[in-house]
């Protein structure tokens, strides 16, 4: 009996760190957090709450926040590159519209087509073989 395997069933699953919270979520709260002091620390208390509570939620959505099942770091990702890409697509015209006109009235040749037949054998292969099986194998062929 051939041995047997067990298959793991959800390797997209991340490692939980404590509860619900996986290792990617956990680390992106600690670095929004680790911000966050280095701000209230250096602000004064009305300037760190207008930079601060936003830099939060921002934090949340970031760790939290999932869009047609991938992670919002992934769906930032997809914006960027996207507003990269040029949005308008110019094709390159090598004629003018009067040469593409007369190219379109000019009918492509028609290609010859060549039948290719084989040569017509003297006798058929059909009768060599009817004879070989009526006499039992004595007759042979020439080959």
């Amino acid at each position: 009996m051939p041995e047997q395997y067990v298959i793991p069933q959800f390797i997209d699953a991340e490692d939980k760190i404590f509860g619900p919270i996986t290792a990617r979520q956990f680390i992106i709260l600690i670095v929004v957090f680790l911000i966050d002091f280095i701000l209230f620390r250096l602000l004064s208390f009305t300037t760190f709450l207008l930079i601060g509570i936003p830099l939060i939620a921002i934090g949340g959505i970031v760790a939290f926040v999932r869009i047609n099942g991938a992670p919002f770091h992934y769906f930032l990702l997809n914006i960027i590159q996207t507003l990269k890409k040029p949005r308008l697509r110019v094709w390159s015209r090598e004629y003018t519209d009067s040469e593409l006109r007369e190219l379109i009235k000019i009918e492509p040749p028609v290609p010859s087509i060549r039948v290719r037949r084989k040569a017509f054998t003297a006798t058929s292969r059909l009768q060599e073989i009817t004879l070989v099986v009526n006499t039992g194998g004595i007759y042979k062929p020439e080959e």
